[in-house]
């Protein structure tokens, strides 16, 4: 089974962002492909980068960074799951990017991104350009939840229309292949 790290990435409080990746880690739980394992950046809480020497040379110093860099490595792809701040993705997650560079490569990434009218569309842009540079092959296919709040019920629960339950589906069936034939470069180092 290949394993699947959803990466959550708001840190503020009163933040939603827990709560779009709780959907997307039981939905590709329910998929069936993918050991799913959910890395909240706000609980992780990784201190701007701090290391001395750059993280090309995996010489790191903190055990926070030793941590991160386990968590990555093992990551068979990746869900980000992001909301749009001044149509960019938030920088804890840029931050938690440039801790590393080797434990991203050759591995895919889905996107569920959230926000206003724009669905957080372009901070997912923004994230895609910058996945490239760590050699993160981001897929097209995408879920994006505009209004999003007007999704959560009293609950606490982000409940999803049948167009995004189908947008669900056909990115993690893309990620399941981009897996397979990644895996099969990584192997062959």
């Amino acid at each position: 089974m290949y394993k699947l790290k959803v990466i959550s990435s708001t840190v503020r409080p009163g933040r939603k962002g827990p709560v779009v990746a709780a959907w997307i880690l039981e939905v590709a739980r329910a998929h069936g492909n993918f050991e799913v394992e959910l890395l909240d950046l706000g609980e992780i809480n990784l201190p701007m980068m701090n290391e001395a020497k750059h993280p090309s040379m995996k010489q790191y110093e903190h055990a926070h960074t030793k941590d991160w860099s386990a968590k990555i490595d093992e990551a068979d792809a990746f869900i980000f799951v992001t909301a749009e701040y001044d149509y960019n993705y938030p920088a804890p997650l840029r931050n938690a990017l440039e801790y590393l560079v080797h434990e991203w490569g050759y591995k895919p990434a889905g996107i569920v991104s959230y926000g206003g009218v724009s669905a957080g569309t372009r901070a997912a842009n923004s994230l895609k350009a910058d996945l490239a540079s760590f050699k993160t092959v981001a897929l097209p296919e995408a879920v994006n939840f505009p209004f999003f709040t007007e999704s959560i019920n009293e609950q606490g629960e982000l409940v999803a229309n049948e167009i995004s339950k189908a947008a669900s589906k056909k990115m993690l069936d893309e990620l399941l292949k981009w897996t397979k034939g990644l895996k099969a470069m990584r192997e062959d180092k």
